[in-house]
């Protein structure tokens, strides 16, 4: 939704009605992800968009369909196999879509949503079309639910957007819950030409990337532009004190054992998404001999990624750095790292949305 951001804060300061549509759950080969948004406002004009073009007509229908009647509408749209001209997704996914209308009550917590300031979550009710901006110390917006906002932080804690059930009997609610939280990090340890390479990949991947490097005339930022940050301090001491959580992935690119003995010791005790270490067989074979000399346990071991990356065949820095990116995606979505021809499983492993358990 903040890619509308402008457009919407226009529609805001002019308190132009308009409806907003939002993609609350995909299966299969959905071409938007949960979060995509569209907006129509009460004159007809659209903004944003939900699947490249399948269904976006009949969803343009439906914003207007919403802006007339008020009532939020909850809605799927499918693979369209026997009508070629029927509303429906030719790659075979599904999407489910609620729109909801948004007048001048509404504004604060879209506002809110819309501020890159710090972590949020946005809960829309999918029953009523209240919405909720929720965050640490704030909850702003219609019908405040306190078993919404529980378990909406929770969900933004995580960095979880989806379809939960809250509370039981007459006091089940179905919401929306959409996090909006920072970039996850990447930490590059190693000002090395691998190490400019991969910032380029991890930034368009998504990621803040740092690069660590102890060496005064590497740790330059002007040879690592593409870095957010290049910190020049010894690797397993900046470790100890910078903030990681479950989404940080962790490179080990100096292949130096004073380096990375260090900063693997370190590194694979905290509770992050991967950590890989750039060096040849032999060196992964030594590294590990230097790690459990240095009291970690087989257990651990088992979550280093050594040597870094997948094994493309690549010799260059950039093609190296395309490696070490595929093994980190499929690590992070659940692929096999198997060429999809070879693999009949779905193309896009872990995209079904079930709706959560519910909460008390």
């Amino acid at each position: 939704m903040r890619e509308l951001g402008a457009h919407l804060l226009r529609w805001h300061a002019a308190n132009t009605t308009y409806a907003l549509a939002t993609v609350v759950a995909v299966s299969g080969s959905a071409p938007r992800p949960a979060g995509a948004t569209m907006a129509v406002d009460e004159f007809g004009n659209a903004r944003g968009s939900l699947s490249g073009g399948c269904v976006e007509g009949a969803v343009y229908e439906l914003c207007r369909e919403v802006l007339g009647t008020a009532r939020p509408v909850r809605r799927r749209f499918g693979y369209s196999a026997d009508d070629a001209f029927a509303v429906g997704l030719t790659c075979g996914g599904e999407l489910e879509v609620f729109v909801h209308r948004i007048t001048a009550q509404h504004h604060p917590a879209i506002e809110a949503a819309l501020d890159p300031g710090g972590p949020l979550a946005l809960v829309r009710d999918l029953d009523s079309g209240a919405l909720v901006a929720v965050g640490p110390g704030i909850a702003a917006g219609s019908r405040v639910d306190p078993a919404v906002v529980r378990r909406a932080r929770a969900m933004l804690e995580a960095g979880m957007t989806g379809v939960c059930v809250v509370g039981c009997a007459d006091r089940e609610r179905t919401v929306f819950v959409e996090s909006f939280v920072p970039p996850p990090r990447m930490i590059v340890f190693g000002a090395t030409d691998f190490a400019t390479a991969l910032c380029r990949v991890g930034r368009m991947l998504g990621y803040r990337v740092t690069v660590c490097e102890p060496r005064p005339a590497f740790a330059d930022p002007a040879r690592i532009p593409e870095a957010d940050e290049v910190v020049r301090e010894w690797p397993d001491r900046y470790l100890r004190h910078t903030p990681v959580d479950a989404r940080t992935v962790i490179c080990v690119l100096t292949h130096d054992p004073k380096f990375d003995i260090p900063v693997l010791a370190e590194a694979l005790r905290l509770p992050v998404a991967y950590v890989g270490a750039l060096g040849s067989r032999r060196s992964d074979r030594d590294r590990r001999r230097g790690l459990r000399a240095a009291g970690l346990s087989d257990h651990e071991l088992r979550h280093l990624h050594s040597p870094i990356g997948l094994e493309l065949g690549g010799q260059t820095p950039e093609e190296t750095a395309v490696s070490i990116a595929a093994e980190i995606v499929a690590i992070r979505r659940g692929g096999s790292s198997r060429p999809l021809s070879a693999t009949d499983r779905p193309i896009h492993p872990g995209s079904e949305l079930p709706v959560a358990e519910s909460s008390a």
